[in-house]
């Protein structure tokens, strides 16, 4: 079994990636920024079914602070650098996100080089894959990278393609032999553990609160965090997934409406307050510079950008659950652990 150290150990991937790795009879050790938040993660691994005891340790590191990291790293076998800000909306300085997401990757990478770390699973996104294309591909594939100066490339695209970009270009140049993989993944869903809510779980609670009257003509693709967490397990030892990148997505995007049929289908009358109709592109312009999530979808409006996974599930023999699985368990979980208001 191996040593294996995961950055953001509380976001809604790394839980689930920690709870699998633990599961497999490997050592965690999780990064945090506050190392009072290692109650509320191991919490969160017991909702998921399992108890860490003492395989599960915490290394406190901050993304945009040296302090930590080669302690983090030592003595590990492979790191899966997870941690990077992803906000609700568009941060007025898109550096919030640029600077910890870039530098955070090359201090993770530095460290585990310094610690003879044999491999590093980056989670990078779709973001860095799909946007900023003046007319978006029929089908994006790991060939395909965004343009930061794109139109459509928003700050939180700008940060995962950065980032990414930061780390093949130091594993080039000074990695000294440590291998690297790269997991986009499309718009995460499924079982959540806590309340520390991802982007795409606090959609699902939004749709379930009501707080959604129609949804935006906007489309994105949809992968189970259960199925990204096994795709991480599966790159991190293969050994044809060293220095490659692997797309993850369940199928061709989904509307966002189609989120919302799923929710009533699945979940019946937990689901009174999801909304039923789909939104004029013209009332999203208008409430576009008052409405943070307008806002974000304004520039995504019609566009549909669909990615494969056929390299996945060729080379590592990946196969994910299909939509709407992956959006009913986000929606199951939010009701069980009573994290919808009302």
């Amino acid at each position: 079994m191996a040593r294996v150290l995961v950055t953001g150990g509380t976001g809604f991937i790394a839980t689930h990636l920690i709870s699998r790795l633990l599961a497999e009879g490997h050592e965690v050790r999780a990064s945090l920024r506050n190392p009072a938040r290692e109650g509320e993660l191991r919490a969160a691994l017991g909702s998921l079914g399992v108890q860490a005891g003492g395989r599960l340790t915490v290394a406190v590191a901050d993304l945009l602070d040296d302090a930590g990291w080669d302690a983090a790293a030592a003595g590990v076998d492979y790191a899966m650098h997870v941690a990077s800000p992803f906000p609700a909306g568009v941060p007025a300085d898109a550096d919030e996100l640029i600077r910890p997401a870039r530098e955070g990757t090359v201090r993770v990478l530095r460290a585990a080089r310094d610690a003879g770390v044999q491999r590093v699973v980056v989670t990078s996104s779709f973001a860095a894959v799909g946007y900023g294309h003046a007319t978006p591909k029929p089908r994006f594939d790991e060939s395909d990278w965004t343009d930061p100066e794109g139109a459509d490339a928003q700050p939180y695209m700008v940060s995962k393609t950065l980032a990414e970009r930061a780390a093949w270009e130091f594993v080039a140049r000074e990695g000294g032999g440590m291998e690297l993989v790269a997991v986009n993944p499309v718009g995460v869903f499924g079982p959540v553990a806590g309340p520390d809510l991802s982007t795409s779980t606090r959609l699902v609670k939004a749709m379930l609160e009501g707080a959604i009257p129609a949804c935006p003509r906007i489309y994105f693709g949809v992968v189970d965090v259960r199925d990204v967490a096994e795709l991480h397990l599966r790159a991190m030892t293969a050994p044809q997934a060293a220095d490659e990148r692997f797309l993850a997505t369940a199928g061709d995007c989904v509307p966002l409406i189609e989120v919302a049929r799923t929710l009533r289908a699945r979940l019946g009358p937990a689901a009174r307050r999801v909304p039923r109709f789909e939104m004029p592109d013209l009332m999203v312009r208008l409430a576009a510079p008052f409405v943070p999530m307008a806002r974000a979808a304004l520039p995504q409006l019609g566009i549909v950008r669909n990615a494969s996974s056929d390299k996945a599930r060729r080379l590592l023999g990946w196969t994910p659950r299909p939509a709407d699985e992956a959006i009913a368990a986000t929606g199951e979980s939010l009701i069980r652990l009573e994290l919808v208001k009302g």
